[in-house]
């Protein structure tokens, strides 16, 4: 009865005590403990709920990274193209360079066969120091658009080398921008084989496996030059980086300066008089390749509306210079050291 007895007390007292609030009863809440309650060491096993990995940010509206693709190091996921004007814009929309061939700046410059380019680099910048990288043209192209020559230091085709390289069309993927490289004389699209007055040597973008790994994508961006013509219809027509390489006629490699001259004539004036230069800020740049075993300067004219008028340069540049002004503008990084410590031709643009 004695046992009872306490037991019964000791209830009455755990009830009383209960009743007055010395034992409140923590009220449910969802989700991981705040501050005040017990921390999960303190749960018993049927309190505690598996971990949860915390929330992700809301990654709605941006595609998903891709994973490169083993034949395609360089592949880049398009990202959400950037607002004209947009900050590392550097206010141009789009650019559109024409590769000329085998002419050295003493050829072209003041020449009665240069006439248009001449009176072209008076209306707006001329680059009359600018040099190629080296002989022979391969090398100067990729140089023109990857920053380096890859180890190629002849005219090799596709089949027998390769630059593996990242280029200005991975950087330009990536950022958002749209790109094309138009070939004159080229019977179909990514076509990597010499073809009448074509020659795949000038059309660099062929031997960069992150392009030519995915047939779909190259026969979309590596084109025959007649697709220009629509292109130009409309400023969003025209994609934001253009390369353009004349055939070997035109190009004033196998033909005479005053046939390359009379063809910029001809196709110059449609570039400028087009949409995305007459209501965009874009820059047109018309050089060559190389020059000559006794001078590898080479004629350089920046035009378009984003171009300084009746301006002329002496500094030193190179191709490698063109390459970093467009990153520059673009804000995109150097893609090679040679890049990087390429001096910048702002002077040449209209800012």
């Amino acid at each position: 009865m004695t046992r009872i007895g306490r037991g019964c007390l000791a209830g009455v007292w755990a009830l009383a005590m209960l009743l007055v609030g010395c034992t409140p009863v923590q009220p449910f809440q969802a989700g991981p403990p705040g501050p005040s309650q017990s921390s999960p060491a303190e749960s018993t096993p049927a309190e505690s709920a598996p971990a949860e990995s915390p929330p992700q940010p809301s990654n709605q509206g941006t595609p998903p990274a891709a994973s490169p693709p083993p034949s395609s190091p360089y592949f880049a996921q398009p990202a959400p193209h950037p607002a004209p004007g947009a900050p590392g814009s550097g206010g141009i929309q789009h650019v559109v360079v024409i590769v000329l061939e085998n002419k050295a700046a003493s050829q072209i410059l003041g020449a009665s066969s240069a006439g248009y380019f001449n009176q072209l680099a008076a209306e707006f910048s001329l680059a009359a120091n600018y040099q190629a990288i080296m002989h022979p043209s391969l090398p100067n192209y990729l140089a023109l658009t990857s920053g380096t020559n890859a180890g190629i230091t002849s005219d090799c085709k596709p089949r027998s080398c390769t630059a593996d390289v990242r280029s200005i069309a991975d950087e330009i993927t990536q950022s958002g921008r749209t790109w094309k490289m138009y070939a004159e004389s080229m019977p179909a699209p990514c076509v990597a084989r010499d073809y009448g007055a074509y020659a795949v040597k000038h059309n660099p973008f062929l031997y960069y496996p992150s392009v030519t790994g995915d047939k779909t994508s190259c026969a979309d961006h590596v084109v025959p030059f007649d697709r220009l013509d629509q292109d130009l219809q409309s400023a969003s027509s025209l994609p934001d980086y253009a390369f353009i390489s004349p055939n070997m006629c035109h190009d004033t490699h196998n033909c005479s300066i005053s046939t390359g001259d009379d063809w910029l004539s001809r196709e110059v004036p449609r570039i400028l008089g087009s949409p995305a230069f007459t209501t965009q800020n874009s820059l047109l740049v018309v050089t060559w390749d190389e020059g000559n075993d006794d001078d590898n300067r080479v004629a350089t004219v920046f035009a378009g509306p984003a171009a300084r008028k009746g301006f002329t340069s002496h500094a030193a540049y190179s191709h490698y210079s063109l390459l970093h002004t467009i990153e520059d503008v673009w804000g995109l990084a150097p893609l090679t050291a040679n890049v990087r410590n390429a001096p910048l031709m702002s002077e040449l643009l209209n800012r």
